[in-house]
């Protein structure tokens, strides 16, 4: 008798638009657009944000402004919906609580894996704490470890660890550099072609 199957996927990417990204365009500093699509040191980029956020004043609260008026990527509901009537879903992500509420909401409340953001009485975001290091891969190693069968899917660097570690990865809508550099993982750039890899497993 064969495991049952836990899809675990990035939030960012597979079912979002990048919040950064986004909020850099709408502040206008296009420094703050780097993301873990181009920076795999991923507390050397917190770093960087937060020394960005508190150079120019901008607080949690700015953020979080942006991130309300964000949508998901289009289809991204129907996938999941489609997806959580054929197994269970978890959603591993490098984001944190204080960002992902609302996108939450549009997603029809999945469970959610991530981190937590360190913020003073001014509502500067002055650190980040992760919930422990190399959380996807850890929740991967935990969810085998029960016997589950994963299949993962993610579009950075910081998923790489997460889809070595499912019995199934690939990669969604990824970058140049995220391909080339990890060539084992078949690419999906569109839910349907997703759907058609994942299914087998499901």
């Amino acid at each position: 008798m064969s495991h049952p199957t836990i899809v675990t996927l990035d939030l960012e990417g597979v079912f979002t638009p990048e919040i950064w990204i986004e909020f850099a365009d709408k502040v206008g500093i296009p420094e703050l657009r780097r993301t873990t699509r181009d920076e795999p040191d991923y507390d050397k980029l917190m770093r960087f944000r937060i020394a960005l956020l508190q150079e120019h004043g901008l607080t949690l609260g700015d953020i979080q402004e942006v991130i309300a008026g964000m949508d998901l990527l289009p289809g991204a509901r129907e996938f999941l919906n489609w997806l959580r009537t054929r197994a269970q879903v978890i959603i591993l992500s490098d984001t944190f609580y204080q960002f992902a509420r609302p996108l939450m909401t549009k997603l029809g409340y999945p469970t959610l894996f991530c981190h937590s953001l360190i913020v003073d009485e001014q509502d500067r975001i002055v650190d980040y704490q992760l919930r422990m290091p190399d959380s996807k891969r850890a929740a991967i190693n935990a969810l085998k470890a029960i016997n589950f069968t994963i299949v993962a899917a993610g579009d950075s660097y910081n998923d790489i660890s997460m889809l070595k570690e499912a019995d199934a990865g690939f990669l969604f809508r990824p970058p140049a550099n995220v391909i080339s550099d990890f060539p084992q993982f078949k690419v999906a750039e569109d839910y349907e072609t997703l759907k058609n890899y994942v299914a087998p497993w499901l």
